[in-house]
């Protein structure tokens, strides 16, 4: 391993005061002091090249105590003469033993050199690498703050609103919300007061937190029960399932070990007043508010509901369920564009089929005419 050994001979910069800038900043913003002092060293080596135009390896070290900045050529120790082929990058054994008697063919000698006027190029490097630093220490912060807070819920002031991502003022930070999360019947207008639920936290441009916010996910429906239903946020009632078509409809499935609390009645609360307040904050949003069974016929039942279900056949194994409803039922049972029976299967995670009791009647004769056919064919 080559050995590094260090010659100095030279008026140091002073920078008390840099010091002590950088111990206040460690104590009030947490930016650690011999961080600072290693983005400074290295900013310091990018000013020094430019500065002067020079292709010489270069170390400045910054004294953690005193500030003092001392700039360092570092040269290879060749044996001949004939060896060098740049003095700027090498130097003789001989030349470096009057430096260090302990050097080394193939060490690296450090040369102290007294660039002019390098002090205030280190003042003004120093303050820009401090200020950066502050700045990412600021972002850092935020990102780790609002990343706590995913899956919660925060109120912003929409500060852009034209018909594509809508930003929103969140106080420290701005939040972000794209078309696919905005409720599709809604439209927002700068100035608006809106909750949305975070539903993400990334590095943005210049590594500045972004905070990614939705309106249309479930969860920002299951984060309202919590925060409108007492019981759901103690735990006394457990949220299941959602599934939902934002903006048209949300079905929610709960459920209590406790066999003295109605789940359903304690979500939907005294003349509807608890569930009515998300649906005002939903703009009108229908909520279904289903009590969670874990018998699969008794779930899917009701998770179809208003409509009425006749008998449920379920095939466990493939987590398929075939559903009978009365004639009349059927197109509440699917619903408009099929969201009802949609809701459902996410809502149950089963694949719901939906006849009607004649549909089914002529299913089961269809079935039997085929097996009599084959019976006659045999």
């Amino acid at each position: 391993m080559k050995k590094k050994v260090e010659k100095k001979n030279g008026p140091a910069i002073d920078s008390t005061e840099l010091i002590l800038a950088m111990e206040e900043l460690e104590k009030e913003k947490g930016i650690n002091k011999d961080y600072l002092l290693e983005s400074i060293e290295t900013a310091l080596v990018t000013a020094y090249k430019r500065n002067f135009d020079s292709i010489e390896n270069v170390k400045v070290t910054m004294d953690k105590e005193t500030g003092e900045v001392h700039v360092y050529a570092e040269k290879t120790v060749v044996e001949k003469p004939e060896d060098i082929e740049d003095t700027r990058l090498q130097i003789l054994l001989e030349d470096a033993r009057k430096i260090d008697s302990k050097l080394q063919i193939g060490d690296i000698a450090s040369i102290e050199i007294v660039p002019k006027n390098f002090g205030r190029i280190a003042a003004g490097t120093a303050k820009q690498v401090i200020i950066q630093k502050i700045r990412e220490a600021s972002r850092n912060f935020l990102f780790d703050e609002f990343n706590e807070r995913k899956g919660e819920i925060v109120s912003g002031i929409v500060q852009k609103a034209d018909g594509g991502v809508v930003v929103l003022d969140l106080g420290k930070l701005e939040g972000v919300m794209p078309v696919k999360e905005q409720i599709p019947t809604e439209h927002y207008k700068v100035n608006d007061k809106i909750r949305a639920y975070v539903l993400d936290v990334e590095r943005g441009v210049k590594g500045a937190p972004q905070v990614i916010v939705s309106r249309a996910h479930a969860d920002f429906v299951r984060k309202l029960f919590e925060l409108e239903i007492p019981e759901i946020y103690e735990g006394v009632i457990e949220i299941k399932s959602v599934s939902r078509d934002a903006g048209n409809r949300s079905k929610v499935a709960v459920y209590s070990p406790n066999e003295n609390i109605d789940p359903v009645g304690s979500c939907v609360g005294q003349k509807g007043i608890r569930i009515q307040n998300i649906i005002n904050e939903l703009n009108g949003e229908k909520i279904d508010v289903i009590e969670w069974s874990e018998d699969p016929a008794i779930f899917i039942s009701a998770a179809l509901l208003p409509a009425q279900v006749m008998a449920v056949d379920i095939k466990e194994e493939e987590k398929f369920a075939q559903v009978i409803v009365q004639d009349d039922q059927l197109s509440l049972a699917i619903g408009k564009s099929g969201q009802n029976a949609r809701l459902a299967a996410r809502l149950t995670n089963w694949k719901i089929d939906i006849k009607s009791e004649s549909q089914f009647r002529e299913m089961l004769a269809a079935k039997a005419e085929e097996e009599e056919e084959i019976e006659d064919g045999e």
